[in-house]
């Protein structure tokens, strides 16, 4: 096996010390890490073997920079970890590829799809896919009915920006939430509020990212996490969140779950999605799991995956490299992982 040069954007995240595990212990060559950030952390050094502080993503330098790091540190694969460069990404293929540099990211049209959570439901509606009961937002004035549409006040709805990530835009308007307890019973982070404090938000200023409203589901929080080749899904595997923290699960469970893999395995089919995707899903009220949105990259919990048997991280690797992929990996359920914060120093 060849050694490699692998690049990884947003390496200054949480979830750099798990990826770079997975890249690093693979078993089977030895691989260069390149790290880029917009964040000039020296921190990051103690993890990669190189660093490059580099514009935000939605820059339209972004991408050129991308291209002089992987000139000059001689790239073989770029791993994308945002959203948000992901259509660029797509948009450069082609100027990758004359360096030699392969991207991994899906198609197009399964990035796009993703990408918006408004056209997503859509899409796995005409599919007769199950999906909560969801409307969009144009304005603060529609705050109101499109949270009855959803079942308020009966029952809690959920407020989701369409096209934002990592719990950006997101809160729960529970009319049986007192604000005593979210006050002392509750941390900063919590994603609750009420319908008055919801209003007077969207109230501040004109026009509105656009929103959606959907059904709130109750039950536990999920996901599939997986590989694909044009929508035949090579691996897969489904974790429990059991305890999370801005989105990132901080207890996590390797846990068995038909019904949602069979899920991943029908969208996946229909969106003909390549390369990694992680599928978050969380249980309506009589424990059955709803897919609740699509991030068509490799996902913050990829540590637990690659304890169980699946590393997928160094398996997409493989796949983009044309490497025969191995046929039977026996996956550890029952795993549990669990977060802990390690310090980092620089002078």
């Amino acid at each position: 096996m060849r050694d490699l040069t692998v690049l990884v954007s947003a390496c200054g995240a949480q979830f750099m010390p798990g990826l770079v595990d997975c890249l690093k212990d693979n078993g089977e060559r030895n691989i260069k890490l390149v790290g880029v950030d917009a964040e000039d952390d020296p921190t990051v050094l103690q993890m990669v073997d190189a660093f490059y502080k580099v514009p935000q993503a939605d820059d339209d330098r972004y991408i050129d920079s991308l291209l002089s790091i992987c000139e000059k540190e001689k790239v073989d694969i770029v791993m994308p970890f945002m959203s948000a460069e992901l259509i660029p990404l797509i948009n450069r293929k082609a100027d990758f590829a004359l360096l030699g540099t392969k991207v991994s990211v899906s198609d197009r049209n399964s990035v796009e799809l993703s990408a918006n959570k408004y056209r997503l439901y859509h899409f796995l509606q005409e599919n007769h896919l199950d999906v909560p009961k969801f409307t969009l937002i144009h304005k603060a004035e529609d705050l109101l009915s499109a949270c009855r549409y959803c079942g308020y006040p009966d029952s809690a709805v959920c407020i989701k920006a369409t096209e934002l990530s990592g719990s950006r835009g997101i809160r729960v308007i529970d009319p049986n939430i007192s604000r005593f307890d979210l006050l002392f019973n509750e941390k900063p982070n919590t994603l609750y509020t009420t319908m008055e404090e919801m209003q007077a938000t969207l109230k501040e200023r004109t026009p509105i990212p656009e929103l959606m409203a959907m059904e709130y589901l109750p039950g536990a929080e999920g996901s599939v996490d997986l590989l694909a080749d044009d929508g035949k899904i090579l691996y897969m595997a489904y974790r429990e969140s059991n305890v999370n923290l801005h989105s990132i699960p901080q207890v996590a469970t390797l846990l068995e779950n038909s019904d949602a893999l069979k899920i991943a395995e029908e969208v996946i089919g229909k969106l003909h999605l390549s390369g990694n995707a992680d599928l978050d899903f969380k249980n309506d009220k009589d424990g059955h799991p709803v897919l609740m949105e699509i991030n068509p990259r490799i996902a913050a919990t990829m540590k637990i995956f690659k304890e169980g048997g699946l590393n997928f991280p160094y398996l997409r690797i493989k796949q983009l490299l044309g490497e025969r992929l191995p046929k039977d990996i026996e996956i550890h359920y029952g795993l549990k992982m669990k977060r802990r914060y390690l310090e980092m120093f620089s002078a």
